[in-house]
């Protein structure tokens, strides 16, 4: 039987709308259970207050509770891979933090891609990073100190939290734009680092904010410099890395992310909650305490955000020839 050309038509768009039908109803009734947030820390640190914080948020507007399941281990890979792993339906879901980009590279046997496994839902926050010295340091600026490692080469120490580390790569990214040398020295955490940085045994340190913006308003530690783009609004007076050495940018962040195929809908239906979550003042004045900025963004920034960054660390990683102990 020969259709006229119209109908033909109306009846193939039909066709191809029914499969999605399905898909719209799953996002419309998402969720339909409890969710797991998987998040690759120890309860107690920023990443598990900022899951906490995006969970109760998610779980009053959506209905379902938001569980925040705390697997720590092998630099967060252990909860990432848990959550590749995991059915792609949204209800599980990983808190994608700036250590995964830096882990691509990092790990050279890692079970999962990264990128290719996980769906970019939402960013949370920015968290700055501070270059900081010690009070005895002969450095009071980032160009003095620059002339002062340029003067004495391997004779500075850098405190950082394990190869690999953001307190790590950071600071190999400032010696190869500052064309410097510093020496590593390890640490298990930021604690007994910042220890021995006030007390003069190790010489400076890239530390996140939150952990030392305390010991910088005692008058403990000086701040040389932010490694944001731009002035922290906790440390306006401070200025940044980059205003010295141009280009120099290095990040903290943390946000969501789903196993992939996870439906458009959902990641969709997720973005919009979060990103209101990241309007509401209340949660803005939390963030702000813990010295980050929101991080309001789409699926597709947030996954270019991703995919800068372990392009990013991944030369600095190989540049330096960081290996994981």
């Amino acid at each position: 039987m020969n259709l006229p050309r119209r109908k033909f038509l109306h009846l193939a768009a039909g066709a191809v709308a029914l499969p999605l039908l399905p898909r719209a109803g799953r996002a419309q009734n998402y969720p339909t259970q409890p969710v797991r947030l998987i998040v690759g820390f120890g309860p107690g640190g920023v990443s598990d207050i900022l899951s906490r914080l995006i969970g109760q948020w998610l779980s009053e507007r959506l209905g379902q509770p938001f569980l925040i399941e705390n697997r720590p281990g092998a630099g967060t890979n252990i909860a990432a891979e848990a959550a590749v792993r995991a059915p792609a339906d949204g209800h599980t879901l990983l808190l994608v933090t700036s250590s995964n980009a830096i882990n691509a590279t990092l790990y050279e046997k890692l079970n999962f891609n990264f990128i290719r496994d996980i769906a970019p839902v939402a960013g949370i926050a920015l968290v700055p990073s501070v270059m900081e010295v010690n009070l005895s340091f002969p450095a009071r600026t980032v160009p003095e100190f620059v002339a002062y490692a340029k003067a004495n080469p391997g004779k500075i120490n850098m405190g950082a939290v394990g190869p690999g580390s953001s307190t790590h790569i950071f600071g190999e990214l400032f010696k190869m734009m500052a064309g410097v040398d510093l020496v590593p020295v390890h640490y298990s955490s930021s604690a007994p680092a910042l220890t021995d940085l006030i007390s003069g045994r190790v010489d400076v340190m890239f530390d996140p904010l939150i952990s030392s913006i305390e010991h910088i308003k005692a008058g403990t530690l000086r701040a040389l410099a932010v490694t944001t783009a731009t002035r922290s609004d906790v440390l306006p007076n401070v200025p940044t890395v980059g205003e010295f050495l141009p280009g120099y940018e290095a990040l903290l962040w943390q946000g969501i992310g789903a196993p992939k195929n996870t439906p458009t809908g959902i990641v969709d239906k997720l973005n919009r909650e979060i990103n209101a979550a990241l309007a509401d003042p209340r949660i803005k004045r939390r963030l702000a305490d813990l010295g980050g900025t929101v991080l309001v963004n789409s699926p597709a920034d947030f996954g270019k955000l991703i995919a800068d960054d372990t392009e990013k660390w991944g030369k600095v990683i190989r540049g330096a020839n960081i290996k994981q102990n």
